[in-house]
């Protein structure tokens, strides 16, 4: 299975075996960088069994991804002016080295991304939700209630980025990646005019993974809430983060069987992450199509088959 993610002017592809990061420099050349992928699993095979691979997978993602947009960041420092290194960065260069504060930096950027977005799409609609209990003590009314919360907040952020300036280019290279995927899994020559033909909402984005969190989190609350009540927003939320690695390997199953099956039903589930991929992927130039098809290309296995599912 080949999967990327879009960066400020650039996309990172991963497959089966390597990890490319390919990014449109300001002089208009491509600046790559290429890795081997070691997954843990395969030192510790307990960690590639059903459920417990989704968060194991999720957490990797989740480093390489920011790893990625920073590396391409360096390429586009803001205002255009490089950037002098804090007091506290260039102490922990002296103290760690460069590649091990680098890491540093990269694991504090995922837990505090991992808690922006719990806070914002757990921990709001839980406090927001105890609103309810002035008009109604039905714990039934109650789970709804924060149920479309979640999803109202959760639309509601991938509109509101949309809509800004900086990501409009991030989403666009997004598009960029999604239609030269479909198009080595169509089987087509890797070509600027193939890719475009492409469509540019894939079953297995990371919207949509994001949107089966949520859809997810919101069955499996429903059930535990209704067999064990709990008034307390604080003691709701602590469970809500309980049951997060679970509901987030149920969520990456259900994307790989989403990506192994095409019929009506597999159709039907994936189309809410489908349309909110309108929020967050973009029609692509031919310029950004290059980048895409650069980086995967970079990554694509010797024998046929080897990124299958």
């Amino acid at each position: 299975m080949c999967g990327g993610q879009a960066l400020i002017e650039g996309i990172m592809m991963r497959g089966p075996k390597k990890q490319s990061v390919v990014v449109r420099r300001p002089d208009g050349e491509l600046e790559i960088q290429e890795k081997d992928i070691k997954l843990i699993r395969d030192r510790y095979p307990i960690l590639g069994l059903p459920l417990i691979r989704g968060v194991v997978t999720f957490c990797d993602s989740m480093y390489n991804g920011v790893t990625a947009l920073m590396f391409s960041a360096d390429f586009y420092p803001e205002d255009g002016e490089e950037e002098e290194p804090s007091r506290f960065e260039n102490w922990l260069n002296n103290r760690l080295g460069s590649e091990k504060a680098t890491a540093f930096f990269t694991t504090l950027a995922v837990i505090l991304g991992i808690g922006m977005s719990i806070a914002l799409f757990f921990l709001l609609p839980t406090l927001l939700g105890t609103a309810v209990r002035f008009f109604t003590p039905s714990m039934l009314v109650r789970n709804v209630a924060e149920s479309l919360l979640k999803i109202v907040i959760f639309v509601g952020y991938l509109a509101l980025c949309s809509r800004m300036k900086e990501m409009k280019r991030v989403f666009s290279y997004h598009g960029a990646e999604h239609k030269t995927i479909f198009c080595y899994e169509a089987g087509l020559p890797l070509t600027v005019e193939n890719v475009r033909k492409q469509p540019r909402h894939h079953p297995r984005c990371g919207t949509s993974f994001l949107f089966m969190v949520i859809a997810v989190s919101i069955l499996v609350s429903t059930v535990v809430f209704a067999i064990w009540p709990v008034e307390n927003a604080i003691l709701r939320f602590l469970a809500h983060l309980a049951m997060l690695p679970l509901i987030v390997g149920i969520s990456y199953e259900f994307n790989r069987w989403a990506g192994r099956h095409d019929g009506p039903v597999t159709k039907l589930l994936t189309a809410p992450g489908l349309w909110l991929q309108n929020f967050t992927t973009f029609e692509p130039d031919d310029s950004m199509i290059e980048v895409g098809i650069r980086a995967l290309e970079l990554v694509l296995p010797e024998k046929q088959g080897e990124d299958a599912w």
